[in-house]
Formats: C-alpha cells, sequence, structure tokens
C-alpha cells in the first residue's frame, strides 16, 4: 500500500510539474483571433494538375465523350477480372488491359 501510495504521490507530482512547464511556455503566444483583420491575406487556392497559363487556353471536352471512355474502361476492366475468375493463372493476373485510360 505504500508503495502504491509513493507512485501515486509522484506521478501527481510529475502531472503538476508538466503543467507547470506547459504554462510557462505557452503564455507568451498570442491566440490566432487575436491577430488584426488588416494582416490576414487570402491565398488563392492551389491548382494541382492545371498550370496557370494552360487553364485559359484548356480545350472543352464533352462529358459524354468522356464517360464513353470511362465506360469502355470499366468494361474492360471487368472483362479482364471475369477472365481471371474462370482462369486464374499468374500471367493473366498481370497482364495489362488494353483501355487507353491506363499509363
Amino acid at each position: 500500500m505504500e508503495m502504491f501510495l509513493m507512485g501515486l504521490c509522484l506521478s501527481l507530482l510529475g502531472v503538476a510539474v508538466s503543467a507547470l512547464t506547459f504554462g510557462v511556455a505557452t503564455r507568451g503566444q498570442r491566440p490566432a483571433e487575436a491577430e488584426p483583420a488588416a494582416r490576414r491575406v487570402a491565398i488563392p487556392a492551389p491548382q494541382f494538375f492545371v498550370a496557370e497559363e494552360s487553364r485559359a487556353t484548356a480545350a472543352r471536352v464533352p462529358v459524354e465523350l468522356l464517360l464513353a471512355q470511362l465506360e469502355q474502361h470499366v468494361r474492360l476492366e471487368q472483362a479482364a477480372a471475369e477472365s481471371f475468375v474462370h482462369l486464374p493463372t499468374h500471367e493473366s493476373l498481370h497482364t495489362r488491359t488494353t483501355s487507353p485510360l491506363m499509363n
């Protein structure tokens, strides 16, 4: 019982010291909301996949064409999966499909 009480006291002492040092370390910091509105700058959203100059000159592709290509790709992938299910071999598992969407 004495060992338990000693461990409990040491744990409480450790928590108190940690809380005190955390309070001292964060005392000089101001919250972000206290910053004046004039210092805030609006940053445009990053465009990861489109360069700035190519965005203006990019040709618009009809949605129907994209959907047709996607449907063809899905059909080819499903056919490849069905052929693997019917005859599972190592070669049929690692063969590439003829889909133009594959890299």
